[in-house]
């Protein structure tokens, strides 16, 4: 290849890389604009929380039906799912794929973990009639844990489809699959950090209260 023609043509796919990460820096920031959004939804939520917190109308407090040490471990699977998935990022910026889809299974197994202990709670907290119904510190409480609940279920499924789509289609990681793959980790850290405001605000102070 004359000179000239492979310095265009290195040129070319130089200028290629650069509109993709472009796109993948707009994608994330995109994502970002989201995500402050969802803000707004958990502070309402959490809001909801602070005016009806002592809104009981004769029935069970935060001290009466929370039990902490089945909490303390949902927390605990949220804290380490967001650790995996640190490590998974670490293996898609070394593009080993096969490291991704591992700590992407680990990270999914923490994530069910946490829903299956939390559904567990909720279905233990209607048997004994201490549904949403019962107070308006109890719909409060519903509302805000099975909003964040449905959120982690979302990010799970997203997860998934990412785990099919690199290791069954045999997706490459490249830049569209690393933006994806970022985007999903700022979904999951925010949802980490907002359960950290849950356990304090609701749990803790419920308890102490």
């Amino acid at each position: 290849m004359p000179i000239d023609a492979a310095a265009a043509h290195g040129g070319h796919e130089h200028g290629h890389h650069d509109h993709a990460q472009e796109q993948m820096d707009t994608k994330v920031f995109g994502f970002w604009l989201y995500l402050m959004t969802d803000c707004i939804l958990f502070a309402t939520a959490f809001a909801g929380v602070a005016v009806n917190g002592h809104s009981y109308a004769g029935g069970p407090t935060g001290r009466d039906i929370f039990e902490l040490n089945g909490v303390a471990l949902e927390t605990a699977c949220l804290l380490i799912s967001s650790v995996t998935y640190g490590v998974a990022m670490l293996a898609a910026h070394r593009q080993n794929k096969s490291g991704v889809l591992l700590w992407l299974a680990i990270t999914a197994l923490f994530g069910l973990g946490f829903i299956g202990l939390e559904v567990k709670e909720f279905a233990h907290l209607v048997a004994i009639g201490d549904g949403p119904e019962r107070s308006a510190f109890l719909s409060s409480f519903f509302l805000l844990v099975a909003t964040h609940g449905c959120h982690v279920t979302a990010g799970l499924l997203w997860m998934s489809t990412l785990m099919f789509q690199l290791g069954v289609m045999k997706k490459p990681l490249n830049t569209t699959y690393m933006s994806r793959l970022t985007c999903l980790s700022l979904f999951w850290h925010f949802l980490d950090i907002v359960w950290i405001g849950v356990f304090t605000v609701v749990y803790l102070l419920g308890v102490t209260a």
